[in-house]
């Protein structure tokens, strides 16, 4: 007796749809939900990064409260309020509990959230660890009251399930709160929410950050300049970064009723010019009037070659908002304790027709920094300037801390896949006055500072941690790392020549008393007069010093 083989009607039979809430419940180390300690971090990140978005949107300078305080065992409340616009009734459900959806997928502009995944990913990670739902309590203004949600994820469907809604009062104007219990460990070090937030205020000096951890302790990281970052501009995209497939799939869904129409109003830096010139070289039968829908495969194909062999003008650069050479230096300064800060910002540049600009900073110098100051009742307040762990900044002998940001989001995760770690490697530091082994980090007392800013940060993973090498970005970076590397070099150089100055004199200091004794020998000189000889001689050795 031989066993029977599934035949292709039952095979048939076990074919289902899959909801991409139900995928990513069975992968959910795709977005960073991998382990107890990295899933606490990736659920702050991803509230904070919408916080600080939707503060920035509606004009408000960001003030974002973190707190994780323990529940029992290893499992954790994590809430994150902020003082942003709050969000309308008929949006919290489909925003906290349906993945994909948001508003920063389809539109071309510089934001931290990209995709419409972390937040909800983060509650359907809760669900899944404590079975516990989220509870949500957002206001729209002082007018009305706030509304309070509590939901869960409907996985095999995506949908959010409510549990319960209602109106409530809060003691915020504007704002949203999210609460979520979630099995994680709060730890410390390079991995933890703590150094995320430090990060954090390094590239948004703009923020003021308040995290309140298991210990009771409470942390605030205040802004250090009042003045909102310029809002990115939204963008339409170029022509030379659209693929065959996706030009096709344009055509199809647009409303232009003429080609020329279409070309114009889908496309960024196409005028009715340029278009003219894009259909005469695709030719094909195609003019300005031809109808886009009805367009078949062979003359869109066509169309698509026109457009790689037009000449069209690089994408605007509204859409990308750096950070700033000066406040890079002030957010180094305000958390690092260092000799010397550089930093640079490069012109704006493209990939795949997305605009990005690259900026790096870089802190040198002794490590360590002033200690937190603990005031009553446990609470800890950064008011100084300089009062960074030693952890943002190696020692001497260790290679330099990178400190990689993407849209102002630091990536704590994923360092060696990463473009910019790639980058700085490839640089040679020994140019500079550093060591450093082959292949590797430079080996100095040293953080450097890279930030990616894009409409679209081409993120190697769903977890966003670790940006892709293209070739245009690890130039940028490369061209900026140099030219902070030649004001370093200066710095280093002159540090050297000190440091050998000083070793020489304290070798002559140290070797004067014998010299002045052996003179008081030769010349009978008495303690006064060999004492007054020495100090001659130690201004003379000085003046010569000086005058070099």
């Amino acid at each position: 007796m031989t066993d029977r083989g599934s035949t292709a009607e039952e095979l048939a039979s076990r074919q289902r749809e899959i909801a991409v809430s139900e995928f990513f419940l069975k992968n959910r180390h795709l977005l960073g939900f991998d382990s107890p300690n990295k899933a606490l971090l990736t659920a702050v990140k991803e509230a904070v990064d919408n916080a600080l978005d939707a503060a920035e949107e509606a004009g408000y300078l960001p003030e974002v409260r973190v707190e994780v305080l323990p529940v029992h065992g290893d499992v954790l409340l994590v809430a994150v309020e902020d003082n942003g616009p709050g969000i309308v009734e008929a949006q919290i459900a489909k925003i906290f509990g349906k993945l994909l959806y948001g508003s920063k997928f389809h539109k071309l502009s510089q934001s931290r959230g990209q995709q419409g995944i972390g937040i909800s990913a983060a509650g359907m990670y809760a669900q899944l660890t404590t079975g516990r739902p989220m509870r949500i309590i957002s206001r729209t203004s002082p007018k009305t009251k706030a509304w309070r949600f509590v939901l869960s994820i409907d996985t095999t469907r995506n949908r959010p399930d409510l549990h319960r809604k209602e109106r409530v009062e809060w003691d915020r104007p504007h704002g949203t709160r999210v609460e979520m219990e979630i099995e994680a460990h709060y730890q410390r070090g390079m991995h933890s929410v703590e150094m995320y937030l430090k990060q954090t205020a390094i590239a948004n000096p703009h923020v003021t950050l308040h995290l309140s951890d298991p210990s009771g302790r409470t942390i605030t990281f205040e802004r250090t300049v009042r003045r909102r970052p310029a809002l990115p501009v939204e963008i339409k995209p170029h022509p030379h970064g659209v693929e065959l497939g996706r030009l096709i799939a344009m055509l199809r869904a647009t409303d232009a009723k003429h080609l020329s129409r279409f070309l114009v109003r889908e496309f960024s830096q196409v005028g009715s010019k340029t278009a003219a010139r894009i259909i005469e070289t695709a030719d094909g039968n195609l003019t300005g009037r031809s109808y886009p829908r009805r367009i078949a495969h062979a003359q869109a194909k066509r169309l698509h070659q026109a457009i790689q062999k037009t000449r069209i003008a690089a994408p605007r650069t509204d859409c990308v908002v750096p950070i700033g050479e000066d406040l890079i230096v002030e957010g180094l300064r305000k958390e690092i304790t260092a000799d010397l800060y550089v930093a640079t910002t490069r012109p704006p540049a493209v990939y795949r027709g997305n605009p990005f600009q690259v900026e790096v900073g870089i802190a040198y110098g002794k490590p360590g920094g002033v200690g937190l100051e603990v005031a009553d009742g446990g609470r800890i307040r950064r008011i100084e300037a300089k009062h960074a762990s030693e952890e943002l900044v190696a020692s001497a002998d260790e290679p330099a801390r990178v400190l990689r940001f993407a849209n102002r989001v630091p990536l704590l995760y994923q360092q060696s896949g990463c473009a910019i770690t790639k980058a700085i490697q490839h640089v040679n530091w020994r140019a500079y006055g550093l060591a450093q082994p082959k292949g590797g980090l430079p080996v100095a007392p040293m953080a450097v500072l890279v930030h990616v800013a894009s409409v679209w940060v081409p993120f190697t993973s769903e977890s966003k941690e670790a940006v892709a090498s293209y070739p245009e970005i690890l130039r940028e970076i490369r061209l900026a790392l140099q030219d902070c590397g030649r004001r370093l070099r200066a710095h280093v150089r002159k540090n050297r020549s000190l440091k050998k100055e000083f070793e020489r004199r304290v070798e002559i200091e140290r070797y004067l008393p014998h010299v002045g004794e052996a003179l008081q020998r030769i010349l009978d000189l008495d303690d006064r007069d060999r004492d007054r000889m020495i100090a001659t001689l130690d201004d003379s050795l000085h003046h010569s010093r000086s005058t070099r």
